[in-house]
Formats: structure tokens, sequence, C-alpha cells
């Protein structure tokens, strides 16, 4: 049989909500296609064309199988799924089975590599396994005990765990598909695999991510969860091994720092051995919520009913004074409290599955660079986070609490005293204050100059009753660990920097495809560990 891919097949999301999305789709198959017998095998990717509010559509592209070829062109391919090839192995022989510090993305998608060329690796995580981390977070949640260890950013699975599981990313390259492939077969839903915007939504996420540590495990990997890293010694210029607070000293040639945009007494340990880091810009700013139906009739219309879904944007703007854009857009989702230090407050968005709570929310962030910084130092970054956040605390009261504020009263820069049509979804109490007086000036400025130009593409974005929670301060690593083209850290041979918090990714499918390119990078340069 021949396999082919038919691109742009459009669909009036009236014509699938009545006849059946995939009934239409063979339909229109077969005007396409006129005399040529075919089986329709699925979808291969699904988005939203919403440019005429009158007339929206789905954009899809089908595979096919037919006994005899057709001929390609115009929107018909022949189909080449993409498969993941290992690699050959290395010359240099380990002594050491290597260790991967975190457990996110980056951590999990590296061990995975390793462990399927047989390296059998070693995964450190400071945080708890997800089915004890999401008891932990849910219990301080509703009021119990601060854990600085397994939190939102802490704990199996990383920061994206507590999210709505984005899987959209800018990055072009095939290990992507592997990435959703694997995802997919972890329990994260077939759809992940056409959907133009996935996501696999929280409650999904913690089944994902322990069926990919089980598998790990078959192919001889160890977990060694509460277990933080306090230091690494560094013989010359390589790594002999590393310190945890829980289980000593364990002999290391080889580690890759998996490490998260959070850990911060990390970054400080790293930098007191030599090894390299940078100043990387970032974001920051606030949570902001609106009506969830607001959303939907201003991207798709009167056609929002036929659409089973809850819509999403983004939106960026450049100005004289810096810019501003939108990030991490949780449809029909809450916003968390997503702390990881004593006495500090951060919040960020999360989405289940479904999307259908009352409201939207997504992170209004402006642009920090490094002229911003307070000083030279490679860390600096980390200071400004942590004094928004440690005053962020202390405006909610001092007992976690979030600061918010309706959007109008923002723009006035005066305390609220009242909700509107709008309803924070904060998971925890609440407190109003002015937000302007808990971000840096320029961040605060940098937003109310944003809004005039936001509405002007998003006419909702400026409904005065919005709901501002503050503050989102962890939208990317302030930090970037400086690696080789080999993916080795330039300050000791052995370390391998990796994903996001090394500051080379930005969101869980960029993340595990740097952890994969770094696991790749190790098994070219190493062979099989003694035993």
């Amino acid at each position: 049989m021949n396999e082919y891919r038919i691109n742009n097949i459009s669909i009036p999301v009236a014509d699938a909500y009545k006849q059946g999305l995939d009934q239409t789709i063979k339909s229109k198959l077969s005007q396409m296609l006129g005399n040529v017998s075919f089986s329709y095998k699925g979808l291969l990717r699904k988005s939203i064309d919403a440019r005429r509010k009158s007339n929206v559509k789905f954009i899809v592209s089908a595979l096919i199988s037919t006994e005899a070829p057709i001929n390609e062109g115009g929107s018909v391919f022949k189909y080449n799924k993409y498969k993941y090839i290992k690699n050959k192995h290395g010359e240099k022989r380990l002594n050491h089975r290597p260790l991967v510090i975190g457990s996110g993305p980056a951590g999990l998608f590296s061990a995975y590599i390793l462990a399927i060329h047989g390296f059998s690796p070693i995964v450190l995580e400071r945080g708890s396994c997800i089915e004890k981390r999401r008891r932990t977070v849910k219990k301080f949640w509703s009021g119990g005990d601060f854990d600085p260890y397994t939190n939102v950013q802490f704990g199996e699975g990383g920061a994206g765990t507590f999210s709505d599981g984005k899987l959209v990313t800018r990055i072009n390259d095939p290990r992507g598909d592997f990435v959703l492939e694997k995802l997919a077969a972890a329990g994260a839903g077939n759809e992940i695999l056409y959907e133009a915007r996935p996501h696999i939504g929280t409650e999904r996420l913690s089944g994902v991510i322990r069926n990919i540590r089980e598998e790990i495990k078959k192919l001889g990997g160890t977990f060694m969860f509460d277990t933080r890293l306090v230091d690494i010694r560094i013989d010359g210029d390589r790594l002999v091994s590393v310190r945890t607070d829980t289980k000593g000293e364990i002999p290391a040639d080889v580690m890759v720092a998996a490490i998260g945009h959070s850990a911060r007494d990390t970054y400080e340990m790293l930098l007191s051995h030599g090894i390299p880091m940078e100043q990387k810009p970032f974001s920051m700013g606030l949570r902001i919520e609106h009506l969830q139906e607001d959303v939907n009739l201003s991207q798709w219309g009167n056609d929002a009913e036929f659409i089973d879904d809850s819509a999403e944007y983004s939106g960026s703007v450049r100005m004289d004074n810096g810019n501003a854009y939108t990030f991490c857009m949780c449809p029909g989702g809450v916003v968390v409290n997503a702390s990881s230090e004593i006495n500090s407050l951060v919040v960020n968005g999360m989405s289940y599955s479904g999307r259908e709570g009352r409201n939207a929310n997504c992170a209004w962030v402006a642009e920090v660079g490094r002229n911003c910084f307070p000083s030279s130092h490679p860390l600096a970054g980390v200071e400004i986070q942590r004094e928004v956040e440690k005053a962020a605390f202390n405006a909610g009261g001092l007992d976690w609490s979030a600061p918010v504020q309706r959007l109008g009263n923002f723009m006035e820069g005066k305390k609220s005293s009242s909700f509107g049509r709008i309803k924070p979804s904060f998971t925890g109490n609440t407190t109003f204050c002015d937000l302007n007086d808990i971000l840096p000036p320029f961040i605060s400025t940098t937003l109310r100059s944003s809004l005039s130009l936001f509405s002007k593409k998003l006419p909702f974005f400026a409904d005065p009753d919005a709901i501002l929670t503050g503050c989102e301060t962890r939208t990317s690593s302030p930090v970037r660990i400086l690696r080789s083209t080999e993916y080795c850290s330039e300050g000791a041979v052995g370390i391998y920097p990796a994903g996001e918090g090394a500051g080379y990714a930005g969101g869980i499918m960029s993340a595990a495809v740097d952890g994969i390119k770094v696991a790749e990078a190790i098994v070219k340069m190493y062979n099989y560990p003694d035993e």
C-alpha cells in the first residue's frame, strides 16, 4: 500500500459539528481525489483558521493509503514517518553510570535516551515522585505547610507538571516528533500528534510522567527522589563525584545538569566551582484573567458554539520604552501558587485537559534585558526575581495569599476594593493591593503602556474587570550555563548543562529535545559503563 499526506483540507467548523469531523474530511477527500480509491487513516494535523469570524474553519492534513500510487504535488505528499535511530557508542569508557540531575522534560528524556542505549542512568531529583508530589502540592494549596523541595517548581516532572502541559514549540527539529510519540504512548492522548497547539492537561501529565519513569527503570535506570545535589568534586578539569543531602557522595564522570530554572542554590554551587555562566534576558509581570466565554467570542465569533474547546490567544507589542507579550496562556484554567522559596510568592497558570474553567488566564509580561540587571554578576537576574517575589509575599499578608487587583485599578494606580464580573481563580486566598508597588517601575510602566496596543488585536484584553495576580517571575531562566558545541560545560569535562534551567530551552518540547541532544552527545563520546 502507498501512504500519502493530504494538506490544506478546509472544513467549516459548522459542517464538522453537524456531520462529524472525520466524515466531513472523507467527503472533502473524495472531492479532491476524484476517482482515486483510498482508505482514510486519520488526522496528521488540525488547526483553526479564524481570520474571518463569519466563516471559521478547521485546516487539516490527513493520512490516506491507496493501492496504486498517485501523483504528488500541490497538497499531496508521500508520507514518510519519522523514526528515531540509535547512535553508535563512542570509544571512551565510562567508569560509572551517568547521573541526570533533575527529572523535568530535559532530565527525563535525557535519561530515556541514555537508557535505551544501555547506559543505565541514575536520576537524582530533589523533590518527590509524582504521586507524593501531587499530594504535597494540593495540601499546600489548601493551607498546609510549604515544602521548599517539593512544590510546583521542584519534583518529578519539573515545573511544567502543574501547567497546561503545552507542547507548542517554535523549534523545528525532528526529535520533536519522537517526543510527541513517546508522550502519546505514555498516555498523553493521540490528539497531541495532530493538534496544531497540543496540550496534555495537568491531571494527565502525572500518569504520563510515571509511565516514562517506569520504562526508564525497566531499561536499567534508577531514580533517587528527595535527593538534592549539594556539591560536586572536580579533579583537575574533570568531574569525579557529586555529593547529595541524603545519599552522600556518588562517584560520577558524567552528569547531565537538567536542573530547572528555579534551582538557584545549584547555580550558586556550580558557580563557586568556576562553571562558566552568563546573564540571560528574561521576562516578568503578572497573571491576567478574563472570562473564557469572552475569549471564545473574540477569537471565533458566533462559530464558537460549534467548537468543543476553549479558545487560546497570544499577543506581543514593541514600544520605545520596552516590549511586552503574553505567555503560557491557560484556557479554562486557574492561577496557582508556584512558590519555591520560603517567604517568596510566585504565581503560574494551570489547565486540566478539559479546559472547562470559567476563566482564561495568561502571563502578561515585559522583557528584562541585561541593561536592567543591577550588576554584571551572572546571577543578577535571580536577584531581581527574588526582590519581586518577596515583595509579593509581603503584600499578600505574609500568609501565602496572592496580591490581586482589577485591571482598571492597575491602570489608575489604585488598590481595588471589590471584584467585578470576573472573580479570581487563584488556588488560595487573595488580598487587594496596588501591584504597581510590587513590580519594578520599568515593568509596570511597560505593561500599562502596552494595554491599548493589545486591545486593538484582542478587544477583551482591556476589560477593566480583568483580574491581575502577582507576580509571574519564572518565565524562563535568567542564567545560561555555557557549554561547548559538544554540549559539555566549558568549565569541567563531564558536566553537561541541559534544558530550560541551563538556558537552552523554553517549554516542555524544547527542553525535552535539548535533553535528547545532550544524551546523544554523551552516547557518541562514551561507551557502556563498567558494572
